[in-house]
């Protein structure tokens, strides 16, 4: 297996020229489309032509819950090829399907908060010693980051960690004191705001984790550079542009989630103000692809043991400013 996906990865790096037209419309995965965060970027790219500027019509997404199912349908489509989370990658390469780790998706927690209910008593991360605390499911991202926060803060032991389930769980478990604090992501943390109060900030607590990275069936990569080189372009410039126009992304993204803008520009700017970058231009970050191997290590997710990233990232089709030397 590692010989033949190495074999793939380098003839990956053949030449190429983009066609002189888009490729035919088709549409691509991205996981928790139109309920988180993560879809931003192309939502931005579809509709401002970014896609089709870079040489791909991109008609539309192929949502999914997350996990495995957005692996799934990633290498069912007709382009094989995903924003997925980095778990669900690790995951499937570790029971040996042939993917290809190709760009950096989201790189920081900044769409993850803590939260309580207005008229709790709770202040800080510190607060909940004695208390219980809600996180998705186990082996979750949820589970592993709050098990790191309480961790870094020493408190781990003084703390009860229960599984609550998804967002509308989540906040349900909170309101009728099931639990003190408990999960919720962006953009249903703006969506509900006025009705929660923030604890704790993730990427306060826990900093340098990668969520999401682009994949592709390697057999595809090799055959159709040009195609993956183009959702990459078109990624990077819609991240750009929500950079730079905040509030016309926020409306962008309100068309395509259905959401209201006030929401969704809520959410954008939450995200654009906290610490470091949440969407990545396409660059790979090894630090926190590192990090989120060791949370997953933390809660039993996966096995300890060596994990060469080398193996199954190829670089070839970024941007030689966005290139790792590794």
């Amino acid at each position: 297996m590692k010989t033949f996906l190495k074999a793939l990865v380098i003839t990956s790096c053949i030449p190429f020229f983009m066609h002189s037209k888009a490729i035919n419309a088709e549409a691509i995965t991205v996981t928790h489309w139109a309920s988180g965060m993560y879809g931003t970027p192309f939502a931005v790219a579809m509709d401002k032509g970014f896609f089709k500027d870079a040489g791909i019509d991109v008609t539309g997404f192929i949502a999914s819950k997350g996990g495995g199912t957005t692996v799934r349908n990633a290498m069912a489509s007709d382009i094989p090829y995903g924003e997925v989370a980095l778990p669900a990658a690790i995951a499937a390469i570790k029971q040996g399907v042939p993917l290809t780790i190709v760009h950096g998706g989201v790189i920081s927690l900044a769409d993850l908060l803590y939260v309580t209910t207005p008229d709790s008593n709770l202040k800080d991360i510190m607060d909940l010693e004695g208390k219980a605390i809600g996180y998705s499911s186990p082996k979750s991202v949820t589970d592993m980051v709050s098990t790191i926060a309480l961790n870094n803060r020493n408190i781990t032991d003084s703390v009860e960690r229960k599984s609550v389930g998804g967002v509308s769980s989540s906040i349900t478990s909170v309101q009728e004191g099931a639990v003190a604090a408990t999960y919720i992501i962006e953009p249903s943390f703006s969506a509900n705001k006025e009705d929660l109060k923030v604890l704790f900030r993730t990427a306060d607590e826990v900093t340098n984790v990668t969520q999401t990275v682009g994949v592709v069936r390697t057999d595809y990569l090799a055959e159709h550079p040009e195609v993956i080189k183009a959702i990459i372009e078109g990624r990077r410039k819609g991240v750009e542009f929500i950079r730079e126009n905040p509030e016309e992304a926020g409306a962008i993204l309100a068309k395509h989630y259905k959401l209201d803008t006030d929401v969704t520009t809520s959410a954008i700017n939450q995200i654009l103000d906290a610490p470091g970058n949440y969407w990545s231009l396409g660059g790979l970050d090894y630090e926190g692809m590192d990090e989120m191997l060791k949370g997953l290590v933390l809660v039993g997710a996966i096995e300890e043991g060596p994990f060469d990233w080398e193996e199954i990232t190829d670089e070839s089709l970024l941007p030689d400013d966005l290139k790792t030397s590794k």
